[in-house]
């Protein structure tokens, strides 16, 4: 069990699920204050990296709400961040700088003056992947090796391969394209979470407002569960956001044990975060 992160009680990886009313911004602090508040990671001064969800330039939740992304950043500044870094590449053949004009983020990054870095722009680095099984290594972009504080902010959605996507899929987002092509040819699932255990994110904040609950990533079927949730682990927020989206009993590939899912059966085997629900306790309002 991965006991680094502060968001921790008695042992069990703390997991908020807020319903948001008409204030966001005071939703996503409630969610973060449940579970111990930003100034658990967020030093005075920190470098701060936001990880967000810019697959495509398809509306939310096939892309990330920018009016989240610019709340979120404004409540880490409030917490004492000196710096912001948002830091992504978008699929395939698409300029990440021409979907982050789209969808509105590089409006947002400017008003949080914030660093807004395209990783299709820089160098791959290649790494290690020591607890990889399915896949050993991975070229990052260059710029992730002074990233600082990491805070992953998913849009919560159901993907046609990889069943969902959640904390974990998020790192996709941040290798080389022809690493990303092979890594869906063959065991997809088990490799995201081989993938995620490279990266340590500080915090997550979980946007389930809207959900894809069929298709995805970049359109389906759409539910508003309305609900932001909050974790320090990777494991027990998805394992929470996958059932968010099976409440709602669509024909999807989640129909099964929640801890049988392939990503997150391989990310219990590998010791990232949570390994059942003994682990998790949930906290609300």
């Amino acid at each position: 069990m991965n006991s680094s992160s502060p968001y921790i009680r008695d042992g069990k990886f703390l997991v908020s699920k807020i319903p948001v009313g008409e204030n966001l911004k005071s939703a996503i602090r409630t969610a973060v204050d449940l579970i111990g508040g930003f100034d658990k990671v967020i030093l005075q001064d920190d470098i701060v990296t936001i990880k967000p969800n810019l697959n495509t330039a398809d509306p939310y939740p096939a892309s990330s709400d920018p009016m989240f992304i610019k709340d979120l950043g404004e409540l880490l500044l409030d917490a004492g961040a000196g710096k912001l870094k948002i830091i992504e590449s978008s699929t395939m053949r698409l300029s990440a700088r021409k979907v982050s004009d789209t969808v509105g983020l590089t409006s947002v990054a400017n008003e949080l003056d914030a660093e807004l870095i395209f990783l299709d722009e820089h160098k791959w680095m290649k790494v290690d992947i020591p607890s990889g099984k399915y896949i050993k290594s991975a070229s990052i972009g260059e710029p992730l090796l002074a990233r600082g504080k990491l805070v992953l902010a998913p849009c919560l959605k159901t993907h046609f391969l990889a069943r969902y996507t959640g904390s974990m899929k998020l790192f996709v987002g941040w290798i080389k394209h022809r690493e990303r092509i092979r890594m869906h040819m063959k065991n997809l699932e088990p490799k995201i979470a081989d993938l995620a255990s490279y990266f340590n994110p500080d915090l997550i904040v979980m946007d389930a407002r809207t959900c894809f609950i069929t298709g995805g990533p970049a359109s389906g079927q759409c539910s508003t569960p309305n609900l932001i949730l909050a974790s320090g682990d990777m494991v027990a927020i998805d394992v929470e956001g996958v059932r968010t989206i099976q409440c709602c009993n669509a024909k999807n590939k989640l129909g099964m044990d929640v801890w049988e899912i392939p990503q997150i059966r391989r990310a219990v085997e590998i010791g990232i975060g949570a390994q059942s629900d003994n682990d998790i306790e949930i906290v609300t309002p």
